[in-house]
């Protein structure tokens, strides 16, 4: 087991001013905001950028441990560990800690994606490297740029956001068809039905539900992937210049 890296706390920042329908703003108002988006994408490409190719995990923050998906969760963390990847989450409890966890305890590189929110939401200990961001919309970024598959767990409003923006990517072919993998046939299956629905009325084309694997199995998930990454990538290590002074 890798010892843990000590997790700093995000400091302490005023609360977010909520001013996107506050009309414009002087120009100077606007370049700090796009300066502060800016500097956000920057620490995280220091932080992450050498972390090796990811699967992102995502689900609910509200399942305790003796939830049967927070379990499943560990064991996909177990599963990428074995497959020499890194699982990163968006850092905070729940099915993020757990997939952390297994990745953790099977000597896996572990990371996280945390938000600032109304009400803390605090680094799992099962993280090894963190990075906090102040915006959704940059935090998103992150959990897709450095990740070559996607497993969607059981979850709530923003692990529906989360599931759709990368199903759109993928759709439109903005980014390459990675392996998506929307897992709880029962928890998704009035999902599944929706979508279903939205082909037979035309507002969805058949072709884009082969984009997902709609399972319950542990091991079907993860074959998926690994043929995916086996057809399609050959992992390579990153030269390390440092020339941002990141750390290792």
């Amino acid at each position: 087991m890798q010892a843990k890296e000590k997790i700093k706390e995000p400091p302490i920042i005023p609360p977010k001013q909520h001013v996107y329908l506050d009309g414009p703003k002087s120009r100077g108002y606007e370049l700090w905001f796009a300066w502060r988006v800016f500097w956000q994408f920057i620490k995280g490409f220091r932080k992450l950028h050498f972390m090796g190719p990811c699967i992102t995990v995502f689900g609910s923050a509200r399942f305790k441990e003796e939830n049967e998906y927070y379990q499943n969760a560990v064991q996909f963390g177990k599963r990428i560990a074995e497959m020499g990847l890194t699982t990163m989450t968006g850092g905070g409890p729940g099915i993020m800690e757990a997939a952390n966890r297994g990745a953790f305890e099977n000597g896996g590189q572990s990371i996280g994606c945390n938000i600032q929110l109304p009400f803390e939401q605090h680094v799992n200990p099962y993280v090894q490297k963190s990075v906090t961001f102040e915006h959704f919309f940059v935090r998103k970024v992150l959990l897709v740029k450095y990740s070559y598959a996607f497993i969607i767990m059981p979850g709530g409003f923003g692990t529906m956001d989360e599931f759709f923006e990368i199903l759109t990517l993928v759709q439109t072919k903005t980014v390459t068809d990675f392996p998506i993998v929307l897992f709880g046939k029962s928890y998704y299956r009035s999902l599944m039905e929706t979508m279903e629905d939205m082909v037979a009325r035309g507002a969805a084309s058949k072709e884009d539900l082969s984009l997902i694997l709609f399972t319950d199995d542990i091991d079907e998930a993860m074959n998926h992937i690994k043929s995916y990454v086996k057809d399609n990538y050959k992992v390579k290590p990153t030269r390390r210049f440092w020339w941002l002074f990141e750390k290792k």
